[in-house]
């Protein structure tokens, strides 16, 4: 059987780490192309990996009849432009996460694939994993009875992607923590409760620690190649809020930076029989009663590689047809949520999401 071309679209840690390996290793996909803005990053994975041919402008590679689908790993304020381009050139699509900067832009995203009739997944990695669908399984077959109210905590002390940089400036990546942290968790709860609407959101995101840049101290920095300590810092670096769904009510709170010194990264599932709390990125705790004891227990399983996951379904979807949990008819709700909470915050009265 031909196996299908797939282009790189953006060459950094995350094509590096999580999509170009599993490309790799799928017996049913070769990649063609690395394509980066930046020459020296698309020269470097050839050299890396092996294989295909380096590019510096999507444009030169759109029209390519032998190219069947790329990875759109750029950063957040290309995604819709470049995901557009290539369904439009007859291409399919997996796109990191957010689908987009704003609600807007998802949306166009959208439109395009159905008028295509292309597949365009979301980078929703979380989707994929081993304890996250154990916990979807558990809610589908009622063990945790109604799941009423739903919280996620996604914070960190004093970490920051870079400063002043690609993630810190709002025109590029559209928002701060709840764009680049709370897209995964908002998405894996969406998921796990069966895909409830949103009805109404109130929200707050606050721009407090990190726009003093220069005196700006943290424990932790990631995306260091994109730091300019004279640069930009217009997004949250925390946010809270409050979702009314068709399904639990959605509470969080979450934080790149804040004056407490621990990190808290979990779900709680609350339902009227049972609850969970999943560790992120690792295991969970069922808590339940039985023979009038309170009881909880820590199922032991073995955690798959989710990212590698992830690309065989959306190799999956290219050849079957078939659409998966990551298709963007799915994630969209998630992207109606975030700019609910930003137009919450920025308008400071409730939002309510129509359709």
């Amino acid at each position: 059987m031909k196996k299908l071309k797939i282009a790189i679209i953006g060459c950094g840690s995350i094509s590096h780490g999580s999509h170009t390996p599993h490309y790799i290793a799928n017996e049913n996909t070769e990649i063609i192309y690395f394509c980066d803005i930046i020459p020296e990053r698309a020269d470097k994975f050839v050299a890396e990996f092996g294989c295909g041919k380096a590019v510096y402008d999507h444009h030169e590679i759109l029209n390519d009849p032998e190219l069947d689908a790329v990875s759109v790993c750029t950063h957040n304020d290309s995604h819709a432009s470049i995901a557009i381009n290539f369904m439009k050139a007859g291409k399919d699509v997996l796109c990191e996460k957010p689908p987009a900067r704003t609600l807007t832009e998802a949306l166009e995203m959208q439109k395009v694939a159905h008028e295509t009739g292309r597949t365009l997944n979301i980078g929703v990695c979380n989707r994929f994993g081993t304890a996250v669908n154990m916990i979807k399984d558990m809610i589908d077959r009622g063990d945790l009875g109604n799941v009423y109210h739903v919280y996620a905590s996604f914070r960190a002390h004093r970490s920051i992607p870079g400063l002043g940089g690609d993630f810190t400036t709002k025109a590029i990546s559209g928002g701060g923590a709840l764009i680049d942290w709370g897209v995964h968790y908002l998405d894996l709860v969406q998921y796990c409760c069966g895909e409830p609407k949103a009805l109404t959101v109130t929200g707050e995101a606050f721009c407090k620690l990190g726009k003093d840049i220069p005196n700006y101290i943290y424990e932790g920095m990631w995306a260091r190649d994109s730091a300019k300590d004279d640069g930009i810092y217009d997004v949250d670096d925390s946010v809270t809020g409050i979702i009314r769904t068709t399904g639990p009510v959605i509470s969080f709170f979450g934080a790149w930076a804040q004056n407490i010194g621990f990190s808290e990264t979990y779900i709680d599932f609350m339902g009227d029989k049972a609850g969970i709390r999943l560790n992120y990125g690792g295991d969970f705790t069922y808590f339940y009663v039985e023979d009038s004891a309170l009881m909880f227990d820590k199922p032991d399983f073995e955690a798959n590689d989710f990212y590698k996951a992830e690309i065989d379904s959306f190799i999956n979807c290219i050849m079957t047809g078939e659409k998966n949990q990551a298709n963007i008819d799915y994630v969209i709700e998630t992207s109606k949520i975030m700019q609910a909470v930003y137009d919450s915050s920025e308008q400071h009265r409730e939002i309510k999401i129509e359709g």
